[in-house]
């Protein structure tokens, strides 16, 4: 379990120094800045709160720590999909978003769903096949 927690944590390093080479190319960051101080006020203010308050009331048992991971990453997948997500209508020029944004935020939230019920499936699997039989 640890050598997974330092193979994730290296690759959020990784990730992370992705993101600030690609911002050594943005001329204007002010744009990049005010984007990213809503995001953290979104996450802080909205989804942070639902999370917290979904997993507490509606869920029971070993499957909270789960549910919450999901919401969490739906909740972050909702909001960096949200300008395009919320773009009224057909373009002048079809290049600019080429893609089927909303097809593509319900495949990403549908693939989310399944991997929790696949972490949920082994964890069951796990305590059952640690638990003693009964006599």
């Amino acid at each position: 379990m640890k050598t997974m927690r330092v193979l994730a944590g290296a690759a959020g390093a990784v990730f992370m120094g992705a993101g600030v080479w690609l911002l050594l190319d943005v001329r204007d960051l002010t744009g990049v800045l005010v984007w990213w101080g809503g995001a953290v006020v979104l996450h802080d203010a909205v989804i942070a709160p639902l999370v917290l308050l979904t997993g507490l009331v509606l869920v029971r048992g070993g499957a909270r720590g789960p549910v919450r991971g999901a919401l969490v990453v739906a909740g972050g997948l909702t909001v960096v999909a949200l300008p395009v997500l919320l773009r009224p209508g057909r373009r002048a020029n079809s290049s600019v978003l080429p893609l089927d944004y909303p097809r593509n935020w319900l495949i990403a939230m549908l693939a989310v769903a399944a991997g929790t019920a696949l972490v949920m499936a082994v964890r069951r699997l796990a305590r059952r096949r640690r638990r003693p039989p009964s006599r």
